[in-house]
Order: structure tokens, then C-alpha cells, then sequence
């Protein structure tokens, strides 16, 4: 009985050994809404219908005289395939979805069958919330990043300038929503030092490079004060200069044009301050002398024409007058007496009394 046994089990290892059978890949990882494909090979010439099933439920059949038969499945096809050895098909299963999920089944009917594995993932969105930031040197930043809508949970890195930032210096924590998808959030704090580039980075096993979402962060240098012990930023101390440059010029504008308009005087009113002048300086002379006339005095300022020839026309008038009975005063001054009327009105002398005669300055 152990002898009958034993044969038996020899000629069916002889049987499978000479009918061998394979299925691959054994396991296989996709992104929702791409093609899943496996193949599956078989030596043994003999076999007569090929069975596809996809979670214990037959999707495909293809017979070995007449090929794929129609299925009731529109998202699954097979292809005959001349690179492995053999009889060999592809199953193509389109437009990956979520519930696909599960075993894949190649069964050989009446010789053997095989199963393999088969993973969707879905692929979510990536982002660090904010805009580029700016930071003084030195001071602690926060970023904070976002991945939604991923199955399963992805991993999630950061990158400061295209290096990795080591897992203990962020956070993460993780939720799962309703339809099974992960919403993964981190936080990380840099401290400022120069203008880099910040990236968070997303991904799952079946995705060939992760999601990526990059902020700029930018460093300001401060300027510091030493005997206050303050900080004044680059730009406020730029403003200011700007505005005391700007108040500068405005004052010498200012001056400019006033010294223009004082070199514009005409010349009719130099003329007219000089004669004043003039006027002036020879009735302080008058009161100063008490009434004695100074014949070699002689003002510093130009002597108008009009006022030289007055001067001549009473002199004339002096020499021509006829003498009076009293006696000539020493001065005759007037401030209100007019050049006109000083021309209009002589004042004479006594011819007896020459060796009294004086000599009248009009000022």
C-alpha cells in the first residue's frame, strides 16, 4: 500500500515537473487609474482554457484554439506575448480603482493555477501653507505643510536647500477621513541664517517621484547698535537718509532762489537808497559840526548829476544876491526841504557885513 503511495506521488512531481507554471510579477503596486498587467506562462502544450479571476471572481476567459473570449468587463483585455518561453498571455487590467484591490488569479483548468497580489494606491496633493516668507538673521521661522486626499499614508520629507532635514527636527501627525484617504500635516522651524529654499515632499510606493511644493524663504541682515543696544533694520535707516537728502536739497533750492531775486533789484532803486543815504549822512555831518559847515568834507558815496548841479546854481545865486539887514544864521537845515525847493528859494547876504558872510550847505 505505502509502495502504490509512493509511486503515485512520483509521477505526479514528474507531471508538474514537466508542466511547469508561472505567474508574474508575484505582487504588484499601482496608482489609481493606471494599468495593472500580469503574465502567465505555461510549458504544458496540452491545456485548453485559461481562467482570469480578479478577487475569486472570473473576469477573463481565453481559450487556446481561439483566443481571448468577449467578457462582460470592459476594463480587462489579454494580449498573447512572445517574450517568456511558452504559452504565455498578459492579463490587462485598465483603469485601476480602489475596489480592484486584491488577488489575481491564473488558473490553468485541469493542470495548475497561480495568484498574485495586487495594491492601489491613490496619489494626493502636496502644499506648504503660506506664501515665501521673510526673516530677520537669526529669528526662528515656522513652515507647515500639507498632504491631502493620499492612500495610504504617504511619507512625508522636508528639504532646506535640495538636503534632507533630519526627522527630529519636524513633526507629523496624520488623520483618515471618510473614504479612506490620509491627510498628513508637519511642521518644521528653521532659524534663519541665509536666503534658501524650503521643499515638502510627498510620496507613496507606487508613485516614481514625489509631489513637491517649494516656498522661498528670505534673509535680512540688521544692523545693530552697540552703545544703545538696539537694532535698526536696512531699510528704515535707508529711508531716513533718503529724506534728510530730500529736506537738503530743498533748503538750498530755497536759498538759491533768494539770492536770484536779491542780484534782480533794479537799478532805479540802488540809485534811490544811495541818494537816501547820501541825505542821511550829510545831515548827521550838519548836526554834528552845529551848524559849521565843513568845506572839505565830502560824502564816501557816488554824487548824483542833479544833485552836483544844484550845488553849482547856488553858488551862483550867492555871489548875486543883494545883502540883508540881520544877520545871516549859521546853518539853514531842513530833513522835509526838497531839492526843488532849495533850487527856488536863495538866501542872501549884507554887503557890510562881508567879513560875516557864510557859506550854506544845503543837505
Amino acid at each position: 500500500m505505502d509502495i502504490v503511495s509512493l509511486l503515485v506521488l512520483l509521477l505526479s512531481c514528474r507531471i508538474q515537473a514537466g508542466a511547469p507554471m508561472t505567474l508574474s510579477p508575484k505582487t504588484l503596486t499601482v496608482l489609481r487609474g493606471e494599468e495593472a498587467r500580469f503574465t502567465c506562462s505555461s510549458s504544458n502544450t496540452k491545456w485548453t482554457v485559461m481562467v482570469w479571476m480578479l478577487n475569486g471572481s472570473a473576469v477573463l476567459t481565453i481559450s487556446k484554439e481561439i483566443g481571448v473570449l468577449p467578457s462582460i468587463y470592459p476594463n480587462v483585455t489579454a494580449e498573447k506575448s512572445h517574450v517568456s518561453p511558452g504559452d504565455s498571455w498578459v492579463f490587462v487590467l485598465k483603469n485601476t480603482e480602489r475596489h480592484n484591490q486584491g488577488s489575481v488569479t491564473c488558473d490553468l483548468q485541469g493542470i495548475d493555477r497561480k495568484t498574485a497580489s495586487l495594491f492601489v494606491q491613490e496619489k494626493g496633493s502636496v502644499k506648504v501653507v503660506g506664501d515665501d516668507k521673510l526673516a530677520f538673521k537669526g529669528k526662528s521661522v515656522r513652515f507647515e505643510c500639507q498632504a491631502a486626499g493620499w492612500y495610504p499614508k504617504p511619507t512625508l520629507q522636508w528639504h532646506l536647500n535640495d538636503k534632507m532635514v533630519s526627522q527630529g527636527e519636524y513633526n507629523i501627525s496624520s488623520e483618515e477621513s471618510g473614504k479612506s484617504l490620509f491627510t498628513v500635516t508637519s511642521n518644521l522651524s528653521v532659524t534663519a541664517a541665509k536666503s534658501s529654499h524650503v521643499d515638502c515632499l510627498a510620496s507613496v510606493s507606487a508613485l516614481p517621484t514625489p509631489l513637491k511644493s517649494r516656498v522661498r524663504l528670505t534673509v535680512v541682515a540688521e544692523v545693530v547698535q552697540e552703545e544703545d543696544d538696539c537694532t535698526v533694520p536696512v531699510a528704515v535707516t535707508a529711508s531716513l537718509s533718503a529724506v534728510l537728502l530730500l529736506l537738503l536739497l530743498c533748503i538750498c533750492t530755497v536759498l538759491w532762489y533768494r539770492q536770484r531775486r536779491q542780484a534782480k533789484q533794479s537799478p532805479k532803486e540802488e540809485a534811490v537808497i544811495r541818494f537816501d543815504q547820501s541825505v542821511s549822512g550829510r545831515s548827521s555831518v550838519a548836526e554834528a559840526t552845529r551848524g559849521k559847515v565843513n568845506l572839505g568834507y565830502s560824502s564816501e558815496g557816488p554824487t548824483d548829476a542833479v544833485f552836483n548841479e544844484l550845488n553849482m546854481e547856488t553858488r551862483r545865486q550867492q555871489e548875486d544876491c543883494v545883502s540883508f539887514h540881520k544877520q545871516v544864521p549859521d546853518l539853514v537845515s531842513s530833513g522835509s526841504l526838497s531839492l526843488r525847493g532849495a533850487s527856488q528859494t536863495p538866501v542872501c547876504q549884507s554887503e557890510g557885513s562881508a567879513k560875516n558872510v557864510r557859506r550854506i550847505t544845503t543837505v
